[in-house]
């Protein structure tokens, strides 16, 4: 048995331990769309892709646990949470735009939304942080 203080589900090979964390068909999802931008849980669960609202609410959970995003109450009655990338799943933005430039070469049709149209995910991150409060966004 390994005296290695970090517990590995599968291995310590760091594609797998990345996969444990953001491998299911929606964690990329709702890291573009924080990159993009969106704060709350209304308007995660609102993107293109329709992500079912209890599997987003377990994304989040698993998300904040693993230190990518964080929540701030903006609201206490009942209490709503807005979401922000912490600076680790900021780095996260690396691998979609590779996602995005591999899609793009590869699979006829797709498009570039979001943060691989504007650029890095730094810079659309810091156009997306921008200090707003979610509770105050117009409705249409």
């Amino acid at each position: 048995m390994s005296s290695d203080k970090h517990a590995f589900p599968r291995s310590p090979c760091a594609v797998a331990s990345t996969l444990d964390i953001v491998g299911d068909k929606w964690s990329l999802l709702v890291v573009r769309d924080l990159l993009r931008g969106k704060m709350t849980y209304g308007e995660l669960a609102d993107s293109l892709e329709r992500i079912p609202t209890n599997i987003l609410a377990e994304r989040l959970r698993r998300l904040e646990e693993n230190g990518l995003i964080e929540k701030t109450a903006y609201q206490q009655r009942p209490v709503r949470f807005a979401y922000s990338l912490t600076a680790k799943g900021r780095d996260m933005g690396d691998i979609l735009l590779a996602l995005v430039r591999w899609g793009r070469r590869h699979i006829p049709g797709t498009q570039a939304l979001g943060i691989a149209a504007r650029g890095s995910p730094a810079r659309a991150q810091e156009r997306a942080g921008r200090p707003r409060n979610p509770a105050r966004t117009s409705r249409k």
